[in-house]
């Protein structure tokens, strides 16, 4: 059975809600520690958010040195899945595993809503269950979300098609080109600033037409990941 690794760092707060949405995909969620020097028997590997310890001197620039990322960067170097999630994003950007940063909100305030997306890119192992213009909702919530990066390395995004996801119908943050999501060149590196873990269960998402709280429209993130994994495993066979 698939298993898929969640970090744990001091201060996090959505590993264990990353592990129900993991577990719920149908995989085995593997606890995992910021000191552990080794990933383990795992298939792919999610940094979940929740302000990470250190924040307060750039988001995600101290748990970027943790012991496990260095593991994590060999591990996305040979092309294991990697999420970053809010905070996790954070440490991608941190340790360049994506480009560009995420610095403090436009307007200087913490965020908390349910926020449209629209899915920009498919080609990725977390992404690959949507369909390429599909629109979302998935909450936000941070202080230090929005993206920014030069133009060269914009424009680098936009022709090379590695914007995951953009906000849809307003900007919360005044991330550059409404930017919630990038992935590295391989395409098995992704960030996103929205939390699919907290729209993956009925009953526990954002308000959908299905009832209050009924949506699950980031759960595909989680069954995008195992279908990729077992089409790599199938094409190995």
């Amino acid at each position: 059975m698939t298993r898929i690794g969640v970090v744990t760092f001091p201060g996090s707060l959505d590993d264990g809600d990353a592990r129900r949405a993991v577990a719920a995909a149908g995989a085995v969620p593997v606890r995992l520690w910021h000191q552990d020097v080794s990933l383990g028997d795992i298939d792919a590997v999610i940094l979940p958010g929740g302000f990470s310890y250190g924040d307060y001197l750039r988001a995600g620039a101290i748990a970027s040195f943790s012991p496990i990322m260095g593991a994590v960067r060999t591990a996305a170097a040979a092309g294991m899945p990697v999420l970053g999630i809010c905070n996790g994003f954070q440490m991608l950007t941190e340790t360049h595993l994506l480009p560009g940063a995420l610095v403090r909100n436009a307007g200087q305030r913490f965020l908390r809503t349910d926020q449209r997306l629209r899915v920009e890119c498919t080609a990725t192992p977390w992404t690959g269950r949507y369909t390429a213009g599909q629109e979302i909702t998935v909450p936000i919530k941070h202080a230090d979300g929005r993206y920014v990066a030069d133009a060269r390395t914009l424009a680098e995004l936009e022709d090379t098609g590695r914007i995951v996801v953009r906000y849809v119908g307003t900007n919360p943050n005044g991330s550059d080109n409404d930017i919630a999501g990038v992935c590295n060149e391989a395409g098995n590196v992704v960030g996103m600033m929205p939390h699919p873990e907290h729209a993956s269960l009925a009953g526990f998402g954002p308000d959908s037409e299905q009832g209050l709280r009924a949506g699950t429209d980031g759960l595909a993130v989680f069954t995008s990941v195992l279908a990729s994994l077992a089409d790599s495993e199938g094409a190995r066979a």
